[in-house]
This record gives structure tokens, sequence and C-alpha cells, in this order.
């Protein structure tokens, strides 16, 4: 492997495409340290030394994603949450939409109008969680138990609060046209590569918590324990994310003159875990709702109590039980509108293509749905137990729910390793190099 590294950094374009990956990923850390005009850092590093940077569980997820620029207010401090929020809309629209849909049927052309529409609604989202996030730093809501946490904005100005609100829609487009950047002139996606980084980076700091706050042989035995359940769930995610059930499809033969076209085999790859990782963000931020309402609505009601005590924590049953379900539904939910059986059978049956054993048209999109809904409960399944498991198991360790070992963390990093090791696997196989993992 480290031979392969070697050859791809010795070939010209190849080693311009990576080198160019690591400038863009120096560009995003840097951004992700520079505070936000207004922001009292001082203030901010008091409240992130006193609560930590992972603990608060309502905005949790989006600190993950933006590699803790969220809590220390900086110009990334939305990261990348805006985008996959709107492509994930954009996606779900075009389901529902016969215009979006329309486009994207008309191939590259209509695939680049929606990205358009993705960015636009990039900016609006960035605008709508920028103010929020402006709003919750001035309430004092950021850091519910800082000392300082009310003075994180000093001045708190209409004049002050837009520019903090541009800034940080500025960051997310400098993130977002950075992300294209990766993609177009650099080695894999560029989106899923500022992803991996943002939770890697906070990787060696959130193990080494976990050390500290261990008690055992000062802290090395939990510390090993972690490690280990680490590296299981690794390697259950590598296999789950490289397995799928191939359904064989032949092509009947042409005669076109005397030439004969067609009469090749092939086969419809279909993943076990076909929603990726959607169903866990999904399932996630439904759950932030609850917390988030009781938190900005200051209610001591009964109902908001009871919210408190049983959907705050992740580690209690009723949190648990809703969360699997949950993403169990968006699973199913996701693999609907994602993979249409009856226009892959359509397709088929155009260029004259059949399963053995299955006659075309309607026959085969009941055959394909039927496998597909076979194939979708183990994997919804699997994302439950893979979101639910280090969540468990690190609880008495002191962990939070958004450690590097926890659900939506290992299924990004596993994810979009494999399929950046893929990418220089196929530019070194072009090159008659050895393989990458070889």
């Amino acid at each position: 492997m480290l031979t392969a590294f070697a050859r791809a950094f010795k070939t010209p374009d190849l080693r311009k495409k990576l080198l160019f990956t690591l400038a863009m990923i120096v560009l995003y850390r840097l951004g992700s340290h520079i505070p936000v005009p207004g922001v009292s850092y001082k203030n901010v590093q008091i409240c992130v030394d006193q609560m930590g940077a992972g603990n608060n569980s309502l905005f949790g997820l989006v600190n993950m994603f933006s590699g803790g620029a969220l809590l220390q207010i900086t110009i990334f401090a939305l990261g990348i949450m805006p985008y996959i929020t709107a492509s994930i809309i954009l996606q779900l629209l075009t389901v529902v939409i016969p215009k979006l849909e329309t486009l994207k049927k008309e191939g590259q052309a209509g695939t680049s109008k929606i990205t358009q529409y993705t960015r636009y609604l990039t900016v609006a989202l960035a605008i709508l969680q920028g103010t929020g996030l402006v709003a919750t730093a001035r309430s004092g809501a950021l850091f519910g138990t800082c000392s300082v946490k009310d003075q994180i904005v000093p001045d708190r100005s209409i004049f002050t609060t837009v520019v903090m609100v541009l800034t940080m829609t500025a960051g997310t487009c400098l993130v977002m046209w950075l992300g294209e950047l990766i993609t177009d002139r650099g080695i894999g996606n560029g989106m899923s590569i500022l992803m991996f980084i943002s939770i890697a980076a906070g990787f060696v700091g959130s193990l080494w918590a976990i050390k500290e706050q261990g008690k055992i042989a000062d802290g090395w035995v939990e510390f090993g324990v972690v490690m280990l359940v680490g590296l299981a769930m690794v390697g259950l995610v590598v296999f789950v994310e490289q397995a799928q059930r191939r359904i064989p499809v032949q092509y009947a033969k042409r005669m076109i003159g005397r030439r004969a076209y067609g009469g090749t085999s092939t086969y419809i790859p279909l993943k076990v875990n076909q929603a990726g990782i959607i169903p866990v963000i999904f399932a996630s931020s439904l759950l932030y709702i609850p917390a988030l309402v009781v938190q900005f609505s200051g209610s001591t009601a009964g109902w908001a109590t009871w919210i408190q005590k049983h959907f705050v924590k992740g580690d209690h049953p009723y949190y648990i039980a809703v969360y699997f379900l949950l993403i169990v539904f968006f699973a199913f939910f996701y693999v609907a509108i994602s993979f249409n059986p009856e226009e892959v059978a359509d397709n088929m049956k155009k260029y004259g293509g059949f399963i053995p054993g299955i006659r075309a048209g309607r026959p085969t999109a009941e055959y394909l749905s039927y496998v597909l809904n076979r194939i979708t409960w183990p994997g919804s399944l699997y994302l439950g137990l893979i979101a639910l498991v280090p969540t468990m198991a690190l609880a008495g360790f002191g962990a939070n729910q958004n450690f590097p070992f926890g659900g939506t963390s290992i299924l990004i990093i596993v994810g979009v390793g494999l399929e950046t090791v893929k990418q220089i696997e196929s530019q070194l196989q072009q090159r008659n190099y050895e393989g990458f993992l070889r």
C-alpha cells in the first residue's frame, strides 16, 4: 500500500491531483479556526474549556460535520451541513415535482440545472441557520451552563448581527466551492472528502478524552476497550458496505445487416446498504427537534420535563428505541424514492435486456422490488446496530454520542475512505500499475 502511494506521487497528473486536494483541505481547516467578527474569542474558549467541545448534544451533529467549528463560532461554523441538507431536499423533491423529475432525465444539462438549484437552496439554508446560530449565541443557549455564556457576542447591534450572518453564509459558499474544486480537479468527491476531514479532525482529541476520563490503570483500560469496539465496528462496516446482491441481466442478440449486436451478460448491483448514511442523518436530525423546541421555548411544563428526561440524552431506552425505529423507517423510505424498479425494468426492456427466468416488463419490476425489500431489511437493521451499539458501549466511559466511533461518523469515515481508495486504485490501474490494496 505504501509502495502504491509512492507510485501515485511519481505520476505527474495524479500527484498534481493529490497535492491539490491536500491544499484545499489545509484551506478548509484554516478557515475552521478563524473566528467570526463580533464574537469574543476569549469567552468562547472559556466556555469550550468548561463544557467541552463535544458535550452539547443539541448542536453535536452540526458541530461534528463542521470539524468543531460550530462551537468555536468560526467563519466555517456551518460547515457543509447546509449543502448536505439542500442536496437531500432536492433529491426528495425530484420524486414529487414533475419538472425536477424531467430535468433529472435530461442528462448532463438537467443535472447541471438541479445542481444550480441546490446551490441557491444552500445559500438560503445558510442564511437561516446562520441567523439561528447567532441568535443562540447571543442568548447564551449555545453554552448552557457556561459562566460567560451571555458575553459570547458583546456587541448586539443589528449591524454586527448582519455581518456575522453574512460572514457565515459566505463561509458556507466558500466551503461548497472548495468541495466542487476537489471534485473537478482533485481526488474523490469533494463534499465527502471535507466531511471526512471534519470528522477526523476531532478523532484524536476524543480518543484522548476517553483516556483522561478513565479510572482503570489511568484510563488505558477504557482506551483499549474503546479501540477494540471501534475496530470491530470498522470491520463490520467495511464488510457490509462492500456487500451487494448482483441481479444477472442478459441482453438478446440483434442482427443489423450481417453483424450481430448485443448478447452480452451483465448484472445490476443492489447494495445491502442501498440508502447509505442518509437514514442515520434523517433520524438524528428529527430527534433533535423536540429538544430544540424545549430549549427555545423555555417551558417548564410537564411535557417539556418529559422530553428533557427521555429525549435529550442518547442513552435513554426511549431515545434508543425511537432512534432505531426511525433509522429502519427512513432506510425503506429513502430506498423507495431513490431506486425505481419500474423505471429499471422499462429501460431493460427497451434495450432488449432480461433477467434469466423472469419475463420482461412488470414481472421484472416485481422481482426487483421483491429482492430490494429483502436486502433492505438487513441493511436497515445494520444501520441501526452501527448507530446504537457504539453509543451504548461507550456511554460508561463518558463518551458522547458524537464520538468518532459513533454510528454517523464511522459510516462516513469508512464509506468515504473506501470510495477514495477505489478512485486512486482506478487511476493507478489505468497506468498499468499494481493495485492500490495489493
